[in-house]
């Protein structure tokens, strides 16, 4: 099929082209308590296409999916009809990716019964009371081969592991029953972590059956140690993007801090071209970019952005690449240090987000601990709201990290005059 589909590309009016070939095969396990109620396995292949047209002084593109069972003629029809999608869409004139001399990778694919066999014994040693306890879960074993090639001359093949486990724990006592959903995805399975997440998980449903309401803080400082705090930092890493600088979403600039750092530590985020267990450790992006290291900002100052190749060539940049990881240096104090004094440390969202352009964060509390004059609370309702333009200058980050996936990111963020109105 793929030999079908580049036949037909260069025998067509496209000026340029791209295919992606990903073939996944999975396990699949759903379970009611650790009752097993069904499993399958799957075994997919989507293959995606995009053309590009060159008109005038713009460059037109469309893609579509091409189905593995469509037959010669019907992937004619279907370029055809991107060809004449293509000349409706007026971008500025870039290039694709042209080969680079990289090592090339060792294509050894998972072996999709060694993960699943951990993510079930690990869900079978996590200890269950009366009142805590696992109600359903979801286990997802796969191994990802993703070819890309293009009219420049790349072809390059990537094969990596990806799973995922998806779990709800009940907390139950007299008068009331509560669910809490966690979803843990990776490449492949981590024991020690998954087991002891899921248990601390317990201990927060536990913790919520017992809450007071959140009173009205007005400014008071934020304690983050689960992974909202991915969206802290997300902030940061969206905002170096070849895209955002383009479309002057952000106006952060090479060589100049991103924000007034005031406190002991300066933030440092760097790709990566691979972290222990991701699931994103593929070594090309979406474009057939090869993945590196780098620094992308260095003690507060912007240092590289990273990308789509579109937006990078606007800029001026030919070297661009979309990462699959990052990494979020830790800063110099401890844990014990930034949960010193009042403050509250909000451990349950029922949705926390930051919003990448006004940099404003919000979230509604569903549990958290409230640290004042020498007590400690576990309280509910109310939300936290403010903006990261203004916590960056006097944030403050553990010397730990934790990592969630395809990102490592301190342990522990302290946020200092976050608006928290109670419930």
């Amino acid at each position: 099929m793929i030999d079908w589909i580049v036949k037909c590309l260069k025998e067509s009016s496209a000026d340029a082209w791209e295919i992606t070939d990903r073939k996944i095969t999975g396990w699949e396990f759903y379970f009611i308590g650790h009752r097993l109620d069904q499993n399958r396995a799957r075994d997919v292949e989507n293959i995606g296409v995009k053309v590009y047209r060159k008109f005038d002084s713009f460059l037109g593109s469309a893609g579509t999916d091409i189905p593995v069972t469509a037959s010669k003629e019907e992937v004619k029809e279907k370029i055809e009809l991107l060809l004449e999608e293509a000349v409706l869409v007026r971008n500025p004139v870039y290039e694709l990716n042209f080969p680079k001399n990289t090592e090339t990778e060792k294509n050894t694919l998972p072996d999709l019964g060694t993960i699943a066999k951990d993510y079930i014994e690990v869900m079978k040693s996590i200890d269950e009371t009366e009142g805590e306890y696992i109600n359903s879960c979801e286990l997802f074993a796969e191994s990802h081969k993703v070819r890309y090639m293009n009219s420049n001359g790349i072809d390059v093949t990537s094969c990596y592991p990806s799973s995922l486990a998806e779990v709800v724990v009940n907390a139950r006592n007299e008068a009331h029953e509560i669910e809490l959903y966690r979803m843990y995805k990776s490449g492949t399975c981590d024991r020690e972590y998954l087991k002891r997440e899921i248990e601390e998980t317990m201990r927060f449903g536990k913790d919520r059956l017992h809450t007071e309401k959140t009173p009205n803080l007005g400014s008071f400082d934020v304690v983050f140690s689960t992974d909202a705090s991915l969206q802290l930092y997300e902030f940061f890493i969206s905002r170096m993007s070849t895209n955002m600088i383009y479309r002057q979403f952000s106006d952060w600039q090479i060589g100049k801090p991103v924000a007034e750092f005031s406190g002991k530590d300066r933030l440092t985020i760097m790709a990566r071209k691979s972290l222990p267990n991701s699931s994103k450790n593929c070594a090309f992006d979406a474009e057939g970019a090869p993945v590196r290291d780098l620094v992308v900002i260095e003690d507060g100052v912007a240092r590289n952005y990273t990308g789509p190749r579109q937006y990078g060539q606007y800029l001026g940049l030919e070297d661009t690449f979309i990462p699959g990881n990052f990494e979020v240096k830790g800063g110099s104090e401890s844990e014990e240090d930034l949960r010193k004094g009042s403050f509250i440390e909000v451990v349950e969202f029922s949705d926390f987000q930051t919003d990448e352009i006004t940099g404003n964060i919000a979230g509604e509390i569903r549990l958290a601990y409230l640290h004042e004059n020498g007590t400690v609370r576990a309280v509910s309702g109310g939300s936290v709201s403010g903006t990261m333009f203004d916590f960056a200058k006097t944030m403050r980050f553990s010397n730990t990290q934790k990592q969630y996936d395809n990102r490592i990111v301190p342990a522990v963020t302290r946020l200092c005059g976050v608006t928290v109105t109670g419930a």
